[in-house]
């Protein structure tokens, strides 16, 4: 039920009311004297979030009409808040004008650093690190140089409120496990550093809790979707060496006596983040894709396909997703979402299936409109809803259009032992239903009334939904399959649960925008 409801809200609006809640805590927690009262004040917290947010999107738009491309301003909204956690609040005019170029730093990291229309690196890191080189680079020749980062949202009177805002973005994100393999050694790695200054074991452990952004780092910072590598092996090693680089100073001093300093970055958080964000860029698809559509057909009820050609090959692998931006005046969604591309990694064409209600989004609308030649921009290929390479036996369950990852597999590996479970509405309109005859496919259709005719080698099961136990029952010999399951997330989340608990190794399909 949690995720069906934060599923209607896009990952990019998900963020941005967490982060306008922390917001909201800390100016209640300044205004009750929760925190130094020295250093935060209602006014300079205002006049630095006016200053951030102001200026981060007006550069955002005439950086965007500067280069033709169309603003995200829900981003540049996302990127000035998490600027205004890494910086003290301030109302000195000099300063706050610094931490105004900073935005516009980061917003034109979006349309300067970029390869083929993708931004290489989280904004916010990429501002701060522009902003400290420029200190450097500045040296004593001015009297007021740009501040450096504090990470406040550390602090012992939010900690609680971080921790409960991570664990949402996280959960709609799907990114526990990223986070964690981050936060578990940078917290030991922390944990380490401090042990000499702080000898009982409590102080140092409150050190790791309330001084470190390890929790803000990982939920706000680390899963930006747009500069994750593409695979999540990938992503869990990166994270990793974040979590060496970010507690750098500490246990580099621990170790050697002596902290080894890494040029002019005294505090390694921003760093740590700029270099995984290239490694991670290496790795994927090192660019967005201009796809051009060719034509839409409807698959029956209210499923349509759209056929795009793309400029220049997109690098997948059968099963993985890509992310659709298509501009127009969007609703509270946005104008990006994610697709499973149907076609397979050969092909000529990027093919996506589309629900479209009558009562659908704007996004659908606009999408629905195109018309052959009308070009649309996606960005990186990801995903890990991939089969393992070699001949093992799979079980595939599909609810509704969550059938395109299996489509592009059983396409591209005709001789792998797959069956399909497949639950529709109806046995009378089922989607691609000829490409899965075309690929010798073995299929158990799921549906509350019988079909007219069924394709030699399916079976039928009279149901009106996908469960884990109509799977076991119609696939005697699920125990020795891996299984994939995909589709809407009432269907898959007690689907894998029951295949989980009877010890059958259960991947699921997991989209964090659509």
């Amino acid at each position: 039920m949690i995720r069906a409801l934060l599923g209607r809200v896009t990952m990019y609006r998900i963020v941005t009311i967490v982060l306008l809640a922390l917001a909201a805590v800390a100016f209640v927690l300044t205004a009750t004297s929760r925190l130094d009262p020295s250093t935060f004040t209602l006014r300079g917290l205002l006049a630095t979030l006016v200053v951030l947010v102001v200026t981060s999107v007006v550069a955002d738009h005439l950086l965007g009409l500067a280069v033709r491309r169309r603003p995200h301003t829900e981003s540049a909204v996302i990127t000035a808040l998490l600027l205004w956690f890494l910086y003290w609040p301030t109302l000195d005019v000099g300063t706050l004008a610094w931490l105004g170029l900073t935005a516009v730093a980061a917003q034109a990291s979006k349309y300067v650093l970029v390869w083929r229309a993708r931004h290489v690196f989280n904004p916010a890191a990429a501002g701060a690190v522009l902003m400290i080189l420029l200190s450097e680079l500045l040296g004593d020749r001015v009297d007021n140089p740009p501040p450096s980062t504090t990470w406040w949202a550390a602090n012992e009177s939010m900690a609680l409120f971080v921790l409960a805002g991570a664990l949402v973005v996280l959960y709609r994100t799907g990114r526990f496990s990223l986070a964690v393999t981050f936060a578990v050694p940078a917290a030991v790695l922390t944990y380490w550093g401090v042990s000499s200054f702080y000898p009982e074991t409590g102080q140092a452990l409150e050190y790791v809790a309330y001084s470190t952004p390890i929790v803000f780092f990982a939920a706000f910072m680390l899963t930006e979707p747009l500069t994750l590598a593409p695979r999540r092996a990938q992503q869990l090693v990166l994270a990793v060496i974040a979590a060496v680089l970010f507690a750098w100073p500490l246990w580099t001093t621990e170790l050697f006596s002596v902290p080894i300093v890494l040029g002019p970055f005294e505090s390694t958080y921003e760093i740590a983040l700029i270099a995984i964000n290239l490694v991670a860029f290496l790795l994927g698809q090192r660019g967005g894709v201009r796809l051009r559509l060719l034509e839409s057909r409807d698959l029956g009820g209210d499923l349509r396909e759209f056929r795009f050609e793309p400029r220049r090959r997109v690098r997948l692998r059968a099963g993985q997703y890509l992310e659709l931006q298509v501009p127009h005046a969007a609703d509270v969604r946005g104008v990006r979402r994610v697709f499973t591309v149907a076609s397979t990694p050969d092909a000529d064409t990027v093919d996506i299936a589309v629900r479209v209600p009558e009562d659908c989004s704007s996004f659908k609308r606009e999408l629905a409109a195109l018309q052959p030649g009308d070009e649309v921009h996606a960005t990186g290929v990801n995903g890990d809803f991939v089969w393992s390479r070699g001949a093992s036996p799979v079980l595939l369950v599909a609810g509704g259009i969550g059938v395109t990852p299996f489509l592009s597999q059983v396409r591209h590996e005709p001789d792998r032992d797959a069956v399909l479970v497949y639950g529709v509405p109806s046995a009378s309109v089922v989607p691609y239903r000829d490409e899965l005859v075309a690929a010798g496919t073995r299929v158990v259709l799921v549906a509350p009334d019988d079909p007219t005719d069924l394709p030699d080698g399916w079976t039928h099961v009279r149901e009106a939904f996908v469960t884990g136990e109509v799977v076991r029952e119609a696939v005697p010999d699920a125990g020795s399959r891996r299984a994939f399951v995909s589709g809407p997330p009432a269907m898959v989340s007690p689907v894998a649960a029951h295949l989980r608990r009877h010890r059958i190794r259960t991947r699921t399909d997991h989209f964090t925008g659509y």
